[in-house]
């Protein structure tokens, strides 16, 4: 009787010994707890890139921007003849020009021309003059032919495609030239010059320097 006790007994502490043994081994889950708001999935946060931007500068005070030149073409300049003014002498008929540094074309059979002023052009080839009075200086006229020519003024130039019957000349430095003939010349001053391709008739010559022939 004593003996059954004691194995019941044994087997009861070995069966104890074995459930609190599986008690014991068995792991018990770990917890992990993490601070609210922080999950285990969450990504970290993407840093933010400032997009790119324009700035435009305006010139610094105090200095000067050239602009771009501005390229233009110049008009072409105009010759003598395309400013020159046009006179008609109708049959004996007067005419007056003045003025500096201009151009005038005449035409017809002039009684009476005057040309007074300075750096005078006068195209009178396709005209006959009856009397041409010139006073000032540089006057230039070139003419078909003259019967009188007075000449008052320095540095001028007279020349006729024909013949001229007077030539009265006051000045220095002057020209007149016919191709025709000279019937009378009277000069005064210095360093003139007139000349006939078919002669020059009488000269009274005053001066220094004074050409006749």
């Amino acid at each position: 009787m004593t003996t059954r006790r004691f194995a019941a007994a044994a087997t009861g502490a070995l069966l104890a010994g074995l459930v609190v043994t599986a008690c014991t081994a068995q792991p018990q889950p770990v917890e992990t707890r993490l601070p609210p708001g922080y999950g285990a999935s969450a990504s970290p946060p993407a840093a933010s890139v400032p997009s790119p931007s324009v700035v435009t500068t305006s010139p610094a005070p105090g200095v000067e921007t050239t602009p771009a030149p501005v390229v233009t073409a110049a008009p072409a300049p105009s010759s003598p003849t395309d400013d020159a003014g046009v006179l008609t002498c109708a049959d004996g008929e007067s005419r007056s020009i003045s003025g500096a540094e201009q151009t005038v074309r005449l035409s017809g059979t002039c009684g009476e021309v005057t040309v007074s002023g300075s750096a005078l052009a006068v195209d009178a080839s396709g005209a006959t003059i009856g009397t041409l009075r010139i006073s000032g200086d540089r006057a230039r006229v070139t003419a078909k032919g003259i019967d009188t020519l007075v000449v008052q003024g320095n540095d001028g130039s007279v020349a006729s495609a024909g013949a001229i019957g007077r030539v009265d000349l006051s000045g220095d430095r002057s020209t007149v030239e016919a191709v025709g003939s000279i019937d009378t010349v009277t000069v005064r001053g210095q360093d003139n010059v007139v000349r006939a391709a078919g002669g020059v008739g009488s000269s009274t010559v005053e001066g220094r320097g004074n050409q006749v022939g």
